[in-house]
């Protein structure tokens, strides 16, 4: 029977035909199966995957045994008669699981490659009437989405959506083709149906606008943009992006020739915003650079060929991958080298990722338990790519969704270093099989592999000849070859664990005048110990290599190298590193170089810190051996003194009227670090962030309840500026629990009212009420007047929120009284505004001018900024309601300008709103929908319930002029 008798499709319904009778493809997973094979077009298929593509991750016992049946039944059906056992000549067992033979003329998805990359060439060739027809032809070979007919749940696997991608990629790329040739017409089917199916692709939307502005249909054009437009902000809450706005812009200038140019050259993403927002980008604002943000490469990088090779294997050749790469570390060890090979290999094909490099270590071993979670490594990327802030839509399956659309048809390589588990990936994985993506971890990551398709690569420790090659690039040869004795020594020592012969490395190469075997019996004599990290199958005692390291460093330098181990956050300051090191910054500086120098500590930026994870626990267990309980305890409050001193004086720059509890004097050691404004207080807070909400943690985990509480309340101006309400919650319950195990009323009154605050932040307000109340209670009970005051003012929020104005009004006045006989001038000018801000929501304008100006003059001569923006935007608010549009206009660009340099999304949003409201007013329909946009982007992100109110106003506006 010859080949070309026996013909299959996958590229719609999945189907095949023997002699030209179509066949009886039989159970749904036989018809998976083949449909796993065919997309696989012509690769062996291993066992684990076609196990994973048929199960997902909860495959019976007998999965093996049913894929050997299922494939019984395939090659009988291919080849009726076959005997029992026998092999056949389409189905054949490859490299550990199975490959369906088929070629261009027997399987349509290899024709549709055939002819696709035919056309390539000739676009290539510069001969796009040619390229457009090939296109069109390859294209017609597509029936509907991939593999129609089998499960959701198989469909689901990566393979089958790699293959969506290159119909997607193909359509692009047809649609300017036809552009550049003046055919527009060949190609507005494909496009309409791959828009139906993929209709949050922009690249795609865009060239569907342009094909149809050429093809004289430029009302469906306009059309097309708009409904867009409405799906990008109501399921990603992000507006349209620049490839979108060009192709809008040239059907409106009518030029649609240009088209195939243009949107290719646009970019992915624009930033930069007028006061209505991100509603349209700057002309002049340069294009964002491609991302290259690959760690250094070592440049004495030795070994690993075989696994180099593996790697490299399916990046030869003109393709770009298909599929995700995996790189994991046997048995979890650490210490192997997988980031040394994985940005090895990263620079070796950088080139072929022309569109930029991302990197991200997502710290999922770090012993602290600091993993990074995927929302922030995502927000992370995001923020490389270009995104601006008020277009990065809230939650992680938006925020993915929007990462994975920037990438699509575009070429990125993309290293996720140090990852926990595959549920910590996939939110980073790109869908375009145009890009690269490397994942190093401990763990097998079995599920990237059955799901997604990816390869696994191994690492071992290195043998004899590669530590000994590892050793003489670093020393060179003839000190290598001078004594081969104690070299095989050292290695037998090191286990083969590059970084334990990096550390061995260093010792010897800062000290030429020692000889290796020297090194070799002070290695040998050395003590320490790692026996959690080591593995089962070594006697090697990486604790000792270690030691060894340690002992080339001063007392003073190893001290510190054991006390870092204590902090519990991610990475440290160099103050940081001062206070529990109790000794003064300059010295600690030149310390942490010694440690650098050896390689036991790593500046992974500009004065920031970070341990290896196998270091930090050799670390961790040496302070716990090596130094009492009284030094540790000693180390541990000085890092609490440090940063609840700095933390505090961060806060009362971004907050001047709030009414700190007052703290005990810092020890001499202890020494806060200077901030010069709230500029400065906003970049400490926001680089010490992760390690601050680590810090209190450990405060109210280890007895100190009392700092835990002051530091979180410390951080609440922060917490609201930024908008992390959900961690702000968190903190203030870790404090509130620590105020009960307290049974301090104060304390108590305290937490109630700052949890209650971040509560109604979220629209938790059934809690944070009665929260409120017994605060109120509390603090009378106490005869904390400035207490009740603070309260009372957030009982005004609250009873806005409620719609009750006179009790809000009612509750600052209160307030204001209260600060004025405390002679808080700072707290009295902010609760003036309020008090302000009220009158004007009654309808009492004139009286809510008077109490904002006498507060902005007050406000200004104490330099607090953010509360002179809101000033300016009671003012404003105010003149709108007097009828006094232009003045409103500029009080309102007064504050967005303050809060835009201030970085405080929510409160921004309030007056983007408000602004809107003005430009209707005066008739300015267009302004008063950008501004409405644009805070629908900030409040949407910040999952805020005011964004549907904003919503609301932009649909009532659409039917308005709808209906006109």
């Amino acid at each position: 029977m010859g080949l070309e008798q026996v013909r299959f499709s996958v590229l719609g319904p999945v189907r095949a035909w023997r002699a030209g009778t179509e066949l009886d493809l039989g159970r749904p997973q036989e018809r998976a199966l083949l449909a796993l094979l065919l997309v696989r077009a012509d690769q062996p298929v291993g066992m684990g995957e076609i196990v994973g593509a048929l199960w997902g991750h909860r495959p019976p016992l007998s999965a093996v045994n049913v894929v050997h049946r299922l494939v019984g039944a395939l090659r009988r059906l291919l080849e009726p008669g076959l005997p029992a056992r026998a092999t056949g000549r389409w189905l054949v067992r490859d490299a550990g699981g199975y490959r369906l033979l088929t070629d261009s003329g027997s399987l349509d998805l290899l024709r549709f490659r055939e002819l696709r990359d035919q056309a390539r060439r000739a676009a290539a060739e510069g001969v796009p009437a040619r390229s457009a027809k090939l296109f069109a032809e390859a294209l017609s070979l597509w029936q509907g989405p991939v593999a129609t007919g089998i499960g959701a749940e198989v469909r689901a696997h990566a393979a089958f959506g790699l293959l969506s991608r290159e119909y997607v990629t193909a359509v692009r790329e047809a649609a300017d083709a036809a552009l550049l040739a003046g055919l527009p017409g060949t190609v507005l089917p494909e496009l309409r149906r791959a828009a139906a199916e993929h209709p949050l692709d922009e690249p795609l939307l865009s060239r569907l606008i342009l094909a149809l502005a050429a093809d004289t249909r430029r009302a469906e054009a306009l059309s097309t943009y708009r409904e867009a437009c409405a799906r990008l902000a109501g399921e990603l809450g992000i507006d349209a992006g620049p490839q979108l706005r060009e192709a809008h812009r040239t059907v409106l200038l009518n030029d649609p020739g240009t088209a195939a140019t243009d949107v290719a050259e646009t970019g992915a993403v624009a930033s930069g915003a007028d006061e209505t927002g991100p509603g349209s980008a700057d002309p002049r604002t340069p294009p964002v650079p491609a991302p290259a943000q690959l760690p250094h490469d070592l440049p004495t990088f030795t070994g690993r060929e075989p696994e180099l090779d593996e790697a490299l294997g399916p990046l030869t050749g003109e393709r770009a991958p298909a599929e995700t790469v995996v790189i994991s570390a046997i048995g979890g060890m650490a210490g192997i080298g997988k980031t040394t090979l994985a940005v090895h290999w990263a620079h070796q094909v950088a080139d072929q990722f022309p569109d930029g490099q991302l990197y991200v270590n997502l710290r999922g071993f770090d012993p602290s338990g600091a993993a990074m979670k995927p929302a922030e490594a995502v927000r992370g990327f995001l923020d490389t790519l270009g995104v601006p802030p008020e277009r990065v839509p809230h939650g992680v399956d938006a925020q993915a969704a929007l990462y994975r659309s920037l990438l699509a048809g575009r070429r990125f390589l993309v290293l996720l270093d140090n990852a926990r588990d595959t549920d910590q990936v996939k939110p980073l994985l790109p869908g375009t099989p145009g890009c690269l993506t490397i994942v190093t971890s401990r763990n097998q990551l079995s599920g990237l592999v059955a799901a997604h398709g990816a390869r696994s690569l191994t690492l071992r420790p290195f043998d004899a000849d590669q530590a000994h090659a590892f050793l003489a690039r670093r020393l060179g040869a003839a000190r290598i070859d001078a004594e081969p004795w104690a070299v095989a020594e050292i290695t037998a020592l090191c286990a083969g664990l590059p970084l334990a012969l990096a550390c061995v490395a260093a010792r010897a190469a800062t000290h030429p005048d020692f000889t290796l075997s020297t090194i070799a019996a002070e290695l040998r004599e050395a003590h320490g110990s790692l026996e959690a990290f080591a593995r089962p199958d070594t006697s090697a005692d990486v604790g000792a290599v270690f030691s060894w390291s340690l002992a080339a460093v001063s007392a003073p330098a190893a001290r510190l190298f054991r006390l870092l181990a204590l902090h519990p956050g991610p990475d440290l300051s160099v103050p940081a590193a001062a206070a529990l090191a109790g000794r003064p910054v300059r010295e600690t500086r030149r310390l942490l170089s010694e440690l650098t120098g050896v390689h036991l500590l790593d500046e992974h930026a500009p004065g920031r810190y970070a341990f290896h994870d196998l270091l930090r626990a050799h670390a961790t267990e040496l302070v716990h051996t090596q130094d009492s309980e009284e030094d540790r305890g000693a180390a541990v409050r000085r890092l609490f003194e440090h940063c609840l001193h700095t933390v505090r004086a961060a806060g009362l720059l971004l907050a001047p009227h709030d009414d700190p509890m007052p703290l005990e004097p810092p020890a001499p050691e202890s020494v806060p670090e200077p901030l010069a404004d709230d500029t400065a207080a906003l970049a400490w807070l926001t680089a010490e962030y992760a390690g601050l909400l680590a810090i209190v943690d450990a405060a109210a985990g280890s007895g100190h309840d009392r700092q835990a509480c002051l530091l979180a309340w410390s951080l609440e101006p922060f917490f609201d500026r930024r908008g992390a309400w959900h961690d702000w919650a968190v903190v203030e319950q870790t404090a509130l629990d620590a105020a009960e195990r307290l049974g301090d009323p104060a304390l108590k009154a305290r937490g109630l009212r700052a949890l209650a605050r971040a509560e109604g932040r979220l629209g938790l307000h059934d809690r944070s009420r009665p929260r409120l109340e017994r605060a109120l209670e509390l603090f009378t009970g106490l005869g904390d007047a400035v207490g009740r005051a603070d309260t009372h003012r957030s009982l005004g929020w609250e009873s806005e929120r409620r719609g009750d104005l006179p009790g809000a009004l009612r509750h600052n006045q209160l307030a204001l009284e209260l600060f004025r006989s405390a002679g808080l001038r700072a707290a009295q000018a902010s609760v003036l505004n309020s008090v302000g801000w009220y009158h004007a929501l009654l309808g009492e304008h004139r009286q809510a001018l008077s109490h904002c100006f006498e507060a902005l003059t007050m406000l200004q001569d104490l330099g607090d900024r953010y509360g002179q923006a809101g000033t300016w935007d009671s003012i404003a608010y105010a003149y709108q309601h007097l009828g006094r549009h232009p003045h409103a206009l500029l009080g309102y660009r007064n504050a967005l300008s303050l809060y835009r340099e201030l970085g405080v999304p929510y409160p921004e949003a309030e007056t983007l709103t408000r602004l809107g409201d003005t430009h209707l007013a005066m008739g300015n329909h267009a302004s008063a929908r950008d501004s409405w946009r644009a805070a629908l982007v900030l409040l949407t992100a910040l999952g805020h319930p005011d964004a549907e109110q904003v919503r609301a106003r932009l649909r009532e506006r659409a039917e308005r002029l709808g209906s006109a």
